[in-house]
């Protein structure tokens, strides 16, 4: 069953708010209390007493105690060789240097400024829809659509209110595309009386249309956006796919790669910054490019990098503090794969704060992960289990020594985030704190299943696993710092773990499953969904995964389902979609995070190599 926990209420301070940002290597005093935290109930797991969370570490011991950690000799894990491969980055971006760039920043920073107003100026010179929708299209997939967020809604809505008639499926499917992505419903009669120009009598899509490869491509991405029951999308889908197969070996380029790549991974479920650098560079061959856009673009990744650059250097630095602090050598060492995840979910330089806390929430999860699969006993899943549901620093006491540190360091985690953020926000920790609390649930709930021996069906794997993955805990707590885009409305309702977060967990852990049954189990934990299918319905592996392939679409169609039931919650949904298009990246072939040499290039793309002006 899905735990739905209604957190308490936290008693905010009467004061202004200040502005929420991150000062690299800095921190913030305000001494905030968390609350203690209610115990959601859990079949087959047994309730612990709650005790009152203490108020606050005392100063002394917050000053002193992470030095004395190594030096004390307090017992560390016991000494295991880790399953895992070594970190491939190490301390890499704790002293890189950034390569040097054609101009300064400050110059950059200007010219990018005075390219802002000329983008401007070409949203208020648009004459049609269609400028505007050929406009609006290049801005998002050039990664630039932050800057201009006014501009953005402005034009969305002018092209949902006029009239628009075209015989040109490319723009018929860019249309229908960009306003899905935004929340704006285009209905199924509208959409079926839009293609039905390109089909015959019988319904099925016209030959002549095979002859145009760039609309094909359009309509097979536009019609990923399909929500449950557009049987009329799913057959554009096959129809367009079939006829882009055959294709694709004639093309050239760049359309060549852009329908190798959508083949692939459907546009909208790309990582967005991947897919923004393979734009900026195939821009220019675009017909009716503008270099005012392009140039904007590059200066726009360039200047960003550098931000990131930043966060990796203070991370890297508190990672190797922490990872070496807490002593836990068995659990994977993947400090920048976690934060290409956060970065999946929002790269903007606003968002530094959230992003920094995001990475470390994700850190700490992939730590406990590990610590409940790999190495822990039942008894001491147990005991830690309880320890993190008091929340309490004298609940180190139940733990077994090598525990001890982790859990001091996860509750210093959350404490310093309540300082880190604005005094008015500060109730966003407690709801990520509870999420964190519900995740041990879920993993001590597999390990009893494990202990007891007890094999589940697939239905109950799946409830199970798409929460223990940790995906719905995260989407919670990506909106931490994420300042007047939410609320405790928003909160309340991402904690009751609504379909588009359940979905996001679906689809990360049948991901994941194919790719670890496809490569090889990584940890000796429970049985994959894979392997639960094909036990219960005694089927081949070939059967079972094309059971999950199915299920995965319908988790897709759930998700584009979103926007449209919960349009109040858009800001917070699109980036619970940003999460959810980071797993192709991380689990389509093999599990990248565990073998991260998978990620290398991305990483050098993203992070160490900029674009050339």
């Amino acid at each position: 069953m899905v735990v739905t926990l209604k957190p308490t209420t936290v008693i905010l301070l009467s004061s202004h708010c200040f502005s929420s940002a991150i000062s690299i290597g800095g921190s913030y005093t305000s001494r905030l209390a968390l609350p203690a935290s209610p115990r959601p109930r859990f079949p087959h797991v047994q309730a612990l007493p709650v005790t009152k969370a203490t108020t606050s570490y005392n100063d002394e011991h917050e000053a002193t105690d992470r030095n004395n950690h190594v030096a004390s000799g307090a017992a560390a894990a016991p000494k295991t060789l880790s399953r895992y491969e070594p970190s491939i980055w190490g301390d890499y971006f704790l002293d890189y240097e950034p390569k040097p760039l054609q101009r300064s920043e400050k110059w950059m920073s200007a010219r990018a400024d005075q390219l802002k107003e000329d983008v401007d100026m070409l949203f208020k010179s648009c004459s049609c829809t269609m400028e505007r929708i050929i406009l609006l299209d290049s801005v998002q997939r050039l990664g630039i659509d932050h800057h201009f967020k006014k501009q953005v809604d402005i034009a969305l809505n002018q092209i949902f209110e006029d009239e628009f008639s075209s015989f040109s499926l490319h723009q018929v499917a860019l249309r229908f595309g960009l306003l899905r992505r935004h929340g704006l419903w285009v209905s199924p009669v509208y959409h079926a009386d839009v293609f039905n120009k390109f089909k015959n009598e019988d319904g099925s899509f016209r030959t002549d249309i095979t002859n145009d490869p760039k609309g094909l491509l359009y309509l097979y991405n536009a019609a990923h956006l399909l929500v449950h029951g557009e049987t009329s999308l799913e057959e554009a889908i096959s129809f367009a796919r079939h006829h882009l197969e055959l294709m694709r070996e004639t093309l050239k380029s760049p359309l060549a790669e852009q329908v190798k790549r959508a083949l692939r991974v459907p546009l909208s479920r790309t990582l967005k910054r991947v897919e923004t650098l393979h734009y900026i560079s195939e821009y220019k061959h675009e017909e009716r490019h503008n270099p005012t856009l392009l140039e904007l673009a590059k200066l726009d990744f360039n200047l960003l990098q550098h931000v990131h650059l930043k966060e990796l250097k203070y991370l890297t630095r508190w990672w190797h503090d922490f990872y070496t602090c807490v002593g836990l050598n068995y659990a994977r060492d993947r400090l920048v794969e976690g934060y290409i995840w956060c970065y999946a979910v929002y790269h903007e330089k606003e968002f530094a704060l959230s992003r920094i806390f995001l990475t470390k929430q994700l850190m700490l999860i992939s730590l406990m992960d590990d610590t409940y699969d790999a190495h822990a006993t039942i008894e001491e899943c147990r005991q830690l289990n309880a320890a993190i549901q008091r929340w309490d620093e004298s609940a180190t006491s139940i733990l077994p020594d090598y525990l001890k540190r982790f859990y001091t360091e996860l509750m210093r985690v959350f404490k310093d985030a309540t300082r880190e953020v604005t005094i008015c926000d500060t109730y966003h920790v407690a709801y990520a704190q509870k999420a964190f609390q519900d995740l041990s649930i879920y993993y001590l709930q597999e390990v009893e299943w494990l202990n007891q021996n007890h094999k589940p069906c697939f239905k109950d794997h799946l409830r199970l696993s798409a929460m223990s993955i940790g995906s719905p805990t995260l989407c919670v707590g990506l909106m931490v710092g994420m300042g007047d885009l939410v609320t405790r409305e928003t909160f309340e309702w991402a904690a009751s773990y609504p379909k588009v977060a359940i979905a996001c967990g679906k689809i990360a852990r049948l991901m994941d499953d194919m790719a670890a049954f496809k490569g090889g189990k990584a940890k000796g934990d429970m049985a994959s969904s894979i392997e639960c299918y094909m036990v219960e319905h005694r089927v081949t592996s070939e059967v079972a995964i094309y059971k999950i392939l199915s299920l995965l679409e319908d988790e897709w169609k759930t998700l584009n389902q979103a926007p449209f039931d919960h349009h109040t919650h858009l800001p917070v949904l699109q980036r619970i979609i940003n999460f959810a298009n980071s797993m192709p990246l991380f689990y389509r072939e093999k599990d990248a995070y565990t073998f991260s040499m998978h990620l290398k290039d991305t990483v050098d793309s993203l992070f160490v190599e900029p674009i050339p002006m």
